[in-house]
Formats: structure tokens, sequence, C-alpha cells
């Protein structure tokens, strides 16, 4: 196993980090400054226009679609070390790049699965930054965590499909320029488990699509919404089906392995930001007549975060080597997807607390990012599954030559 990444990735990665300094982290004041402004006006989930300018900025360095081979012709692995360095401003530098999930899951999908006109209609707005997609999977009346349970109906009427159902944490369904969701429903209730359920395009304007509200995350109004939807007697052309009837599940996991290695790898360089604030705020701050970072608990636990760190990305690394090598659907590389999802916000979550911690009263406030990073990496340990989920799925692949169920 050889995880160095192509020299065309190391290149990039010194562009982007370049980037970063120069244009994304001193970003951030005047996004929040905008973002503000914005809600004042009743316009919560408009897109403060910083981020245009950085997404322009962005594309003319190369540091555009980084996430998709066949645009970047860069690996998982490769993409994997970029998707660290934006994990240092995760609000912003994903979406300045156009690798901003959900949207980086659906134009995955919409590649691999999507019809020439699929594709004309939404991939290639998608991937000119144009409009915004989200992913409507989960439910709010069943553990989704399960995704036989989803309840919502697809059901074939002539050459329509009518969709009934309610979904939640739609990532992405309030931004205004949110125009197309991926929905996962169920088509054939008779039969086999896992070939029940599809996945259907449909436009945020079609009639019945509702938005019932936006959710909050510890607080936090997301910029792009995570909506609450209801389905009412949506039709939608047949055509607007994805692969074939009984195929969502298998859509599922070519969309999410990827995806996993994304989510991940930012989350690894959250912690990495959130180390360097420790380290700097330990530093600086005396505490009975020494320097926090002098404090023998302090300089453990900076120990512990700095290994604990290491040991994820080496771990994120390979499941990322293996997806490349392996394939999704190889076993191992299964494994190893589902450890990484348990892992990584793992670490993140606590070295984030350890750098609240050490900043007292200002950890939790709005003048440092660290609030609203620990918000999103205890997000990412129910976001795509919980925790206990890919625990069960990483037991099951160790116990299998054991034949115990």
């Amino acid at each position: 196993m050889d995880l160095t990444t192509s020299s065309r990735a190391q290149e990039l990665r010194a562009t982007l980090e370049q980037f970063m300094a120069s244009h994304v982290l001193p970003a951030e004041p005047v996004y929040a400054e905008q973002r503000a402004r914005l809600a004042a006006q009743g316009r919560e989930h408009d897109l403060p226009p910083v981020v245009e300018d950085l997404k322009h900025a962005a594309r003319s360095r190369g540091l555009w679609n980084l996430f998709l081979p066949a645009e970047s012709g860069l690996s998982v692995l490769d993409y994997a070390g970029l998707a660290e360095v934006t994990g240092w401003s995760p609000e912003i530098a994903p979406e300045a790049l156009n690798c901003a999930a959900p949207d980086t899951g659906n134009m995955e999908v919409l590649h691999i699965f999507g019809t020439e006109e699929q594709k004309a209609r939404w991939l290639a707005p998608l991937l000119a930054g144009e409009i915004r997609s989200g992913f409507a999977m989960t439910e709010p009346d069943v553990a989704s965590s399960d995704a036989m349970n989803i309840e919502t109906s697809i059901v074939r009427d002539g050459d329509d499909y009518v969709i009934n159902g309610r979904k939640w944490w739609t990532t992405g369904a309030l931004d205004p320029r949110c125009q197309i969701l991926v929905l996962m429903g169920r088509t054939d209730p008779t039969a086999d488990a896992h070939r029940q359920q599809s996945m259907v395009l449909v436009p945020m304007d079609t009639p019945g699509v509702s938005v019932v509200r936006d959710l909050t995350v510890f607080g936090y109004h997301d910029q792009h919404g995570h909506g609450e939807l209801l389905f009412e007697q949506v039709r939608v052309p047949a055509s607007n089906i994805l692969a074939s009837e009984g195929d969502g599940f298998l859509i599922a996991q070519m969309r999410l392995g990827p995806g996993r290695v994304h989510h991940c790898m930012r989350a690894v360089g959250m912690a990495e930001r959130a180390l360097d604030l420790l380290c700097r705020r330990a530093g600086e701050r005396v505490a009975f007549g020494k320097p926090v970072a002098a404090q023998g608990v302090w300089q453990e636990r900076i120990a512990e975060s700095r290994m604990a760190i290491d040991q994820a990305r080496l771990l994120v690394l390979r499941a990322a080597w293996l997806i490349d090598n392996q394939g999704i659907a190889d076993a191992e590389t299964r494994r190893q997807v589902a450890a990484i999802k348990v892992i990584a916000p793992r670490v993140a979550c606590q070295v984030i607390d350890l750098a609240i911690q050490v900043h007292g009263g200002a950890g939790v406030s709005s003048d440092t990012p660290l609030a609203a990073m620990y918000a999103g990496a205890r997000t990412l340990r129910i976001a795509d599954g919980p925790d206990e989920v890919h625990v069960r799925t990483v037991a099951r692949s160790v116990l299998k030559p054991y034949r115990v169920r």
C-alpha cells in the first residue's frame, strides 16, 4: 500500500494551502458579517457575496470540482488530502471549490447513473456552481439508520411517478439556489428487502413539494438550511428515475463511499485547526504562575490529540487507497469506510472539545470558530448513519469467519 499522492495532487495542495491562507481564512469574519446582515433582512439562507468571490478566485486557480475524478483526474486518495485542507474552514472552503456536500454526492450519482438528459439538465449546472441540490433520504417518523424503514412512497402512474412522504435533514433545501432533490423512497414494498427502494430526481419547484421548517444544529442555522420537507401527491416524469427501480440501495452505497472519505478528511482538518488554536491559546494563557502549555495535564492532552489525529488520518487515507484499488464493493473497503466514519468525527469532537476547554468562556462563544466546529463534528456522528450502525458493520466483518451472527 502506497499512500503517496500524485504530483498533480501535491501541486494542488500547495496552491490550496496558499489560497486558504490568503483568501479563505481572512474571509471568515466577512462571511459572518454578511450572513448577519442578510439574516436581518429576512434572507437567512441567501449566499453571502464573499463566497461567490471565493468561487471565482478558486476556479481561476484550478481549484474546482476536485472531488470528481472524471473532472479533476484525481484519485480518491489524491482528493483526500485536499479535503483535509478545506476542513480548516468547513463553512466556506468546500463551497468555494464547488466541493460541498450534498452536491458532491449528488454530482457523483448523476455522473455514474444519470441519463444524458439528466446530466445536461442537472449535472452541468451543478458542476458549474450555478445551482445547489439536496439529498432527501432521512425521515422523521422512522429510524433512518435502517434504510429499509423508509416509508416515502414512489408509485408509478402511467408516464409519471407520484411521491408521498415526509423527509428531514435535507441539507441545502432552504438555499434559494437549490433546484433539484435526489429523493430515496419505496417503489415496491413486496420486493426483496434491498430492492424495494429507488431514487428519483425531484425539482424543488414541483407542485406538492413544501418546506415545513428549517432545522437547527445546537441552535445554529446552516446557511443552506437543513429542511424538513413534505411531499404530497408530487408528480414527476418516470424519466426522472435514477438507474432503474429497485436500485436505491446500490446507488446509496456508491454515493456514500467516497463521500465518507471527504467528510472524514474534513473532520481531520477541523481537528488540526482545533489543535492549532489549542496550542496557541495554551502558550498565551497563564494560570498559577506559568503558561497553561507548561502544565503537565495539558501537555498530556496535547500529545494525545496529536497522536489521535495522526492515527485517524492514516485510517482515512487507507480507506481512500482501498476505494481506489479494490473498489467500494470490496468487503475490506466497506469495513474500513465504516471504521473511519466512527473514528474521524470522534477524534474531531475530542480535540475540539479540548480546544474549547482551554479557551474557557471564549471557546463556547462566537469569538472563535470552535463552538460551530463542534456542532458540525458532533453532527457527523449521526449524519450518513450513526456510529452504532458503522460499529455494527465492523463487528459483523470481524466476526464473519467465526460464523457468529
